[in-house]
């Protein structure tokens, strides 16, 4: 539950240059949280968002125990009918997914709608607030990179108010001077029209957000869809990025199997025998560490819809690649097919 304060960095050390055991460590930890993991409020830390009505909780943060990852945090909002939470500020972007309802927000003052299976972005440097004026209740899943901006020393936030020291500074300045140009012409709300279904050496597919959506104002996060049919599986793919999934219907179960590192006369990867096995059911996340081989499993009588979210930061740090040892059904069926035109 809520802890003394609030962790936005987790330090990272070790006796000897070598890190294996801080690696074993975070292997070990529980990879799926389900609605009864609630490692933060936010009340003891006065969090900016929270109000008398709407509700904030975390599920995967740098402050964690065990500890996971801090290249994405997880947490969701609640806003029950006729509502708000808190406006407030930060640095770091931030991804809203919306699981139920729907409402508005207002950034810079600038209104935003948006319903159920929207993609919602508060941009860097905003002043955001999430609005419910509606009968039923809101619920969304906030997904971030915000230790990113951290490590980065980018950690001017909070609500509202009157600088310190106001004597000591100048008259006021435009903060938009220092962003990307164009960026205040970019999509903040990405929609189901926004994007299509592809059948990909993953499985079936809607990306939602990536790099070569110069149009999308988000910088820090990829997120997407991913649809497995009863019965049937995705493809075995081996990728650095850790990732998280947040599992929005079905159940089934998920396979990683460790990669590691032999470092010879030049880096060589050695892939586990036996994978761990993963249960996932509705309503749950699913951690996948860095550098694991992974292949996801539907159970029968119903579809396995999963949303995923990760860091892009490694996509500009050379692993911008996904090797598949094995395709998703459909798209070895395809493979096949086009082979005997």
């Amino acid at each position: 539950m809520a802890k003394k304060g609030r962790t936005f960095v987790r330090g990272l050390d070790s006796q000897t240059y070598g890190l294996g055991d801080q690696r074993r460590t975070q292997l070990a930890a529980p990879r799926v949280r389900d609605d009864s993991v609630v490692t933060d409020t936010g009340d003891s830390a006065a969090h900016a968002s929270t109000s008398a009505k709407s509700r904030t909780w975390w599920r995967v943060g740098p402050g964690d125990e065990p500890f996971l990852t801090q290249t994405v945090q997880i947490h969701f909002v609640e806003l029950p009918p006729d509502s708000s939470n808190s406006g407030h500020g930060h640095q770091n972007e931030a991804a809203f997914y919306i699981l139920e309802g729907r409402g508005y927000e207002i950034h810079d003052d600038q209104r935003y709608d948006w319903k159920q299976g929207d993609l919602v972005f508060v941009h860097t440097d905003s002043v955001h607030r999430h609005w419910n004026p509606y009968d039923e209740r809101a619920v969304a899943i906030v997904m971030k990179a915000k230790s990113l901006w951290m490590f980065m020393g980018l950690i001017q936030q909070g609500r509202s108010a009157p600088i310190d020291r106001p004597q000591e500074f100048g008259e006021r300045e435009d903060w938009s001077r220092v962003w990307t140009p164009g960026v205040r012409d970019r999509k903040k709300v990405i929609t189901e029209e926004d994007g299509a279904w592809e059948q990909t050496p993953m499985g079936l597919v809607r990306v939602m957000n990536s790099k070569e959506q110069a149009d999308h104002r988000q910088f820090s996060v990829d997120v997407y869809e991913q649809r497995i049919e009863p019965g049937s599986r995705s493809g075995r793919y081996w990728k650095m990025a850790d990732e998280i999934f947040y599992v929005l219907s079905g159940s089934g179960y998920s396979l990683h199997w460790e990669v590691e590192a032999e470092i010879a006369d030049k880096y060589y990867a050695r892939v586990a025998k036996e994978p761990t096995r993963h249960e996932i059911t509705a309503g749950d996340t699913l951690y996948v560490p860095q550098n694991t081989v992974v292949q996801h499993f539907a159970a029968d009588g119903s579809p396995l819809q999963l949303l995923n979210v990760q860091n892009r930061v490694f996509k500009y740090l050379g692993y911008d690649t996904v090797h598949y040892f094995e395709d998703a059904p459909a798209a070895e069926r395809n493979a096949s097919a086009r082979a005997t035109v």
